[in-house]
């Protein structure tokens, strides 16, 4: 057990648990991190994979702008330009993190609780540590999103897109793609070029590419007029959902309709002539399940049938404090919610004092730029002067 607790301790190693680190620390804050370096972007994302952010949105935030793409290929080597290759991004999240943390503690965090005016963490060896705050950076892992209708299929009948590490054990398989978006459109075009037969099923009447990355090659220098470096949302939006003290302001519904849109299914331009010669079903809903020996069985809304070998689910995350199991029950009880997201305060800080949640679960407090790298510098920045002005003592 350590005997002096930390004042910070960081869960999660992650482009926002690392920016938190990079921070905190710059700040002169004593910071422990925890948690394996990038590990969701590596084993819960395809190989082959390319970000849909632009190259200036993907850059994890450190205070003095010193630790960007370009500083890491000039100091590795390293060669590639956008869209990042998912490889490259997380070699780079390495470097980061070897920049800023290099005695990141690899152990896992097991169990989060409340003890005597702080927080207790328990390690997956057994070790108990002891802080005074604590910042959860665990980001999406464990909160995919499976619709009900497909639970009743055995695992190697369906998986959702984030357990799928290799797409091309699909080669000569017939496999159904559900949903519209980004994971969905790419995961088809890297089963169709592995060697499957794909057809993606879409609910929506239409497929939506973004046209940003062209329009801002168009715009040269003026482009900063209609686009923040951000990236997350349509020309006007977007210079809201980069300001998440102003998105703050609105109200709840306005903001929600400001999320949707900014973060409506859609997938990159480039990805157009990859998916030239994949089967896209729009405008269609499954409406039955069922397993048929080595296949599956699925009835669309217009009656027609589909018989696949697999069915992958493109269906997103939905942020749930409940799934969030290392969290203590009496703690994560007393997290209010919206939605089933915790609702922040000032610092990103939860209603148990001295606990803060940055990321994915801070969408539904400070705006959907939260489910973008882009959003890290954004959430570090002011969780670093709650911390120094003592905001609130757990």
């Amino acid at each position: 057990m350590s005997e002096k607790p930390s004042d910070v301790v960081v869960v999660g190693a992650g482009p926002y648990g690392l920016s938190a680190v990079a921070h905190l620390r710059a700040a002169g804050v004593e910071t422990r991190v925890f948690g394996e370096p990038m590990v969701f972007w590596e084993q819960q994302m395809p190989l082959g994979m390319l970000l849909r952010s632009a190259w200036e949105a993907s850059h994890i935030a450190d205070p003095h702008h010193r630790y960007t793409l370009e500083a890491y290929q000039a100091a590795t080597g390293a060669r590639f330009g956008p869209p990042v290759p998912l490889n490259d991004f997380v070699r780079y999240g390495r470097w980061f993190q070897q920049q800023v943390a290099p005695d990141l503690d690899h152990r896992r965090v097991t169990r989060v609780a409340r003890d005597d005016g702080g927080f207790r963490l328990d390690l997956d060896d057994g070790e108990i540590v002891r802080a005074r705050r604590v910042v959860l950076a665990t980001g999406i892992a464990g909160v995919a999103h499976k619709p009900a209708e497909f639970s009743a299929l055995p695992p190697d009948r369906v998986s959702h897109s984030s357990e799928e590490r290799d797409l091309r054990r699909f080669a000569g398989r017939r496999v159904a793609v559900i949903g519209g978006g980004q994971s969905a459109l790419e995961s088809a075009a890297l089963l169709h070029e592995g060697g499957a037969d794909v057809e993606v099923l879409v609910r929506a009447p239409r497929i939506h590419y973004l046209r940003g990355g062209r329009l801002r090659q168009r715009l040269g220098p003026a482009r900063p007029l209609l686009y923040p470096d951000t990236d997350v949302g349509p020309p006007g939006l977007s210079f809201i959902v980069a300001r998440p003290d102003l998105f703050r302001q609105f109200p709840r519904e306005l903001q929600h309709r400001i999320a949707r849109r900014s973060i409506r299914p859609a997938g990159a331009a480039w990805l157009r002539p990859r998916l030239k010669d994949v089967s896209i079903t729009r405008g269609r809903t499954v409406v039955g399940v069922a397993s048929e020996g080595e296949r599956v069985r699925l009835t669309l809304d217009d009656g027609t049938e589909r018989r696949v070998h697999h069915v992958l689910l493109a269906t997103g995350y939905r942020v749930n404090l409940d799934r969030y199991e290392y969290l203590a029950p009496a703690l994560r009880r007393a997290i209010e919610r919206v939605d089933g997201y915790p609702a922040l305060r000032e610092g990103f800080e939860t209603s148990v004092p001295g606990l803060h949640m940055v990321g994915a679960p801070a969408a539904i407090s400070f705006g959907p730029l939260f489910r973008f790298v882009s959003g890290t510098g954004y959430a570090a920045r002011p969780l670093t002067r709650h911390v120094l002005t003592g905001g609130r003592a757990a």
